[in-house]
């Protein structure tokens, strides 16, 4: 049976991957995407496509326009930072946005709400513990400005979901895959890995998903999600020099052997920081960043499985078809890359 989905942040890495999955299933689906952003024009024709601002209540009032129609609402609209300082534009889309989400989807008597949180909301326990969903939330319980974020607005999304609002919350790990228009930093990672403008890594990992896997979770969740519960959608952790590995198996591009020790990463960050906001770039690491590639990465994605029939596909998988992806958008040439163009 179709049914109306309202899609935030879709032009974004996760919010166009959903949106696509929707679409396959022939699923009704309603986009917001900001003003003026390019990312809108790569989704399906089929999709109807509201310009607004998740800051911004106002611009979203077509978007939440759905009469007595039942409507899923998907949250996916967020900014992922690494930067190590406070920055109001974060605060402003991942914490007051979520707010006028949450008010919107009760003033117009949406029927589902899934919030897109993140792993990073989470507090981290001590190195090999493995981490599982929480259920209370406080910025004070979590390091770095980004986290504090997500930690903050999914307190206030599980207050509403005490009241009359069926909500439930994901919160996928690093996401990676095809399909980023934009510029993630784990798509950065693979771009700098192949091209050659890496000289060496860092020693560490994280827990890296892919994001088809995330959406295909989350799209369960709108269905099979628990009123009031969360549900981490993570897969394995990735070292960095394994990224590299796999890299290198699948492109026939030269492989990245030299790793640097983390307390030589740590000390040159700030500087790293600061040289690629004078120019504009995306830093692939931060003092912020560095400090969670350091730490406990141990996520159990037991409880998504069980409830939400979640799975997460081999590692390698997801960089082949990124780096297929990304040849396939002349984002990157690769003349031997060994295996076939996988369709993604």
């Amino acid at each position: 049976m179709s049914r109306l989905y309202l899609v935030t942040g879709a032009a974004g890495h996760l919010g166009n991957t959903v949106i696509r999955q929707l679409c396959e299933a022939g699923q009704a689906v309603r986009a917001l995407v900001l003003p003026g952003d390019k990312a809108a024009d790569e989704l399906p024709p089929q999709v109807q496509v509201f310009r607004g601002d998740v800051r911004s209540k106002p611009s979203m009032e077509l978007f939440f326009n759905i009469g007595n129609q039942e409507a899923t609402v998907i949250h996916c609209a967020g900014i992922v930072s690494i930067a190590s300082g406070f920055q109001q534009a974060v605060y402003d889309v991942n914490v007051t946005g979520t707010k006028n989400i949450v008010a919107l989807c009760e003033a117009r008597n949406v029927k589902k709400l899934v919030y897109v949180s993140s792993v990073h909301a989470l507090p981290v326990l001590p190195q090999g513990e493995m981490m599982r969903e929480v259920t209370e939330f406080d910025p004070k319980n979590v390091t770095g400005a980004y986290a504090k974020t997500k930690a903050e607005a999914t307190a206030a999304v599980l207050k509403a979901a005490g009241h009359s609002l069926n909500i439930s919350v994901v919160h996928p790990s690093g996401i990676c895959g095809p399909f980023d228009y934009g510029s993630s930093h784990t798509t950065q990672l693979v771009l700098d890995g192949c091209t050659g403008k890496l000289a060496a890594g860092v020693k560490s990992g994280f827990d890296f998903v892919d994001v088809r896997d995330v959406a295909a979770g989350i799209i369960s969740c709108c269905q099979e999600g628990r009123a009031g519960e969360c549900y981490i959608l993570s897969n394995r952790y990735v070292s960095v020099s394994e990224i590299f590995s796999i890299l290198h198996k699948v492109t026939g591009t030269k492989e990245i052997k030299a790793m640097l020790p983390m307390w030589f990463a740590k000390l040159t960050a700030p500087a790293a920081e600061f040289y690629y906001k004078l120019r504009k770039q995306l830093p692939l690491y931060t003092p912020y960043s560095l400090l969670t590639l350091s730490g406990n990465s141990l996520f159990s994605s037991e409880k998504a499985a069980k409830e939400l029939g979640y799975k997460a596909r081999p590692f390698i998988e997801t960089i082949a078809d990124t780096a297929s992806w990304l040849v396939s958008q002349k984002r990157l040439s690769l003349p031997k890359l060994k295996l076939a163009t996988l369709k993604v």
